[in-house]
């Protein structure tokens, strides 16, 4: 599956995500030529994840506002993880039990994640551009 992992999820997470056979693409990772984003406004993130077909990943919950209240859309889902991980790798744990969740899709969802609970809500339609 293919994602875009926003500034705040830790690269240990974006790596083992990658280990586990993802192709993950990190707005803040150093080494990643193409994406020395850093910094870039939110509706750029969504927009690059569009690009991308990539779901994005994020601890930002200003996404959830972008998407239902402004109607900023573009990236094919998003996944936002609603706690602050004890570790580096917990965000990709999380995620990856997610993934072998039976009928869990995401692609076309806002997936709001914590350690114990999933929810999720259907991303409303693109709305064209003012």
């Amino acid at each position: 599956m293919r994602f875009l992992a926003d500034e705040n999820v830790p690269l240990p997470s974006v790596h083992a995500l990658r280990a586990a056979g993802h192709d993950v693409h990190a707005v803040a990772d150093p080494a990643a030529a193409e994406f020395p984003l850093a910094g870039l406004p939110d509706p750029e993130v969504l927009a690059l994840a569009g690009a991308l077909r990539g779901v994005l990943l994020t601890f930002d919950r200003d996404f959830g506002e972008l998407v239902f209240r402004a109607g900023v859309s573009g990236s094919p889902g998003v996944v936002y993880f609603r706690f602050s991980p004890s570790t580096p790798t917990e965000p990709a744990e999380v995620l990856l039990a997610l993934l072998e969740r039976s009928g869990l899709v995401l692609e076309g969802y806002f997936t709001v994640a914590d350690r114990a609970h999933v929810r999720q809500r259907r991303l409303p339609p693109s709305r064209p551009a003012v």
